[in-house]
């Protein structure tokens, strides 16, 4: 537990529903229970709760399959399946679900990601299936091999176009985002896309961003998904798969962490204000000091999110799952992104002596 020196000096910035035990975990009743349209009819369903998977057709052949946590898809083809990730929480699971529609056998796996939450049960298609993936996919394979994630038997830099029984998929690289190498996978004919790890349709994402390594361009991920003409997004995560509406709604959520994280840069930042939050503990604990401003950035961002009225009137608690229990670890990120990749307004000039510390 931190000691009174490292509490955020902001308290009354932090959200007042953020009420924790004896022990300092967050309470459950303080927080809003998710909006019930969160929960698709199959998570209630006694199929879901016995068999632990669900798999639905988007359109012609085109099959999404969830754990209600995880997810991803696969296209039956009159030459065979092509199975898109496999993550382990569905693992043979994957199987099953492409059991439950065709007799035919995967022929075809695409690894969006190197990520092992992702692919890490890829072994479970046998030693025969092409696999497709990105140059730096490959290089990270081979850089940390795992026999659950067998190689890339092929691979490209910038496009690929993959036709397998007459069904397409047009698989495109737009540079690092979630990770390097992370792919946009479209099937122009079903309208489906799968991109992974952007958003997360009906929630607000795992926390960090989706533990995303570069967020300026996790946000214009956001925004080259709705370049396509695409009627089914495959995310990755959470309960349901994304429409454009769901789109819309993360990309304005995510809108408004970037919008408060800014404007708490802008009020905890200047000069004179950094000066005294940082010395404020005392000149030996400049870390203390320094925890105090990353905490007070944070919950102002977070409050700002939380308590904002958003375009229909509802507050993100209404409208997303996760916003009061993951919106602060995106704010800090979110920061983090603003300070390290994108522009600074200024820099110190010669010979002047405030601020002691360079934020």
């Amino acid at each position: 537990m931190c000691d009174d020196h490292q509490k955020p000096i902001a308290a009354s910035d932090t959200p007042a529903f953020f009420g924790v035990d004896r022990y300092g975990f967050p309470e459950a009743g303080e927080h809003p229970l998710d909006p019930p349209e969160y929960y698709p009819p199959y998570f209630w369903s006694e199929r879901f709760q016995k068999l632990g998977y669900h798999v639905e057709e988007l359109r012609d052949g085109f099959y999404w399959v969830t754990s209600g946590g995880y997810d991803a898809a696969f296209v039956v083809t009159s030459e065979g399946v092509i199975a898109i990730d496999a993550p382990p929480t569905l693992g043979e699971n994957m199987l099953a679900a492409i059991e439950d529609v065709t007799e035919k056998k995967v022929t075809h796996v695409i690894y969006s990601h190197w990520h092992t939450d992702h692919i890490g049960a890829a072994v479970i298609f046998g030693p025969d299936v092409e696999i497709i993936a990105h140059d730096i996919t490959m290089e990270l394979l081979e850089r940390f091999p795992d026999p659950f994630r067998p190689l890339p038997t092929i691979t490209f830099a910038d496009h690929y176009s993959l036709t397998v029984g007459g069904v397409t998929l047009e698989l495109d690289y737009k540079g690092e985002n979630h990770c390097p190498g992370n792919i946009f996978i479209y099937a122009p004919a079903q309208k489906v896309l799968t991109v992974i790890d952007i958003l997360s349709p009906g929630s607000a994402t795992f926390m960090h961003c989706d533990a995303s390594q570069n967020i300026t361009a996790w946000y214009e991920a956001q925004h080259q998904i709705m370049e396509y003409d695409f009627d089914f997004l495959v995310a990755g995560h959470h309960m349901k798969y994304g429409t454009p509406e769901l789109v819309k709604e993360g990309i304005e959520y995510f809108g408004d962490v970037l919008e408060g994280a800014q404007l708490a840069i802008d009020k905890y930042s200047p000069s004179d204000r950094l000066i005294d939050i940082l010395l404020k503990p005392g000149l030996d604990r400049f870390w203390v000091g320094t925890e105090n401003w990353i905490n007070s950035m944070a919950n102002y961002a977070t409050k700002h999110v939380l308590e904002k009225k958003t375009s229909n009137g509802k507050l993100w608690s209404e409208r997303l799952a996760g916003v009061t229990t993951q919106t602060k670890y995106h704010a800090y990120t979110v920061l983090e992104s603003i300070r390290l990749e994108r522009p600074r307004p200024n820099y110190r000039k010669r010979g002047e002596n405030p601020p002691p510390f360079h934020a």
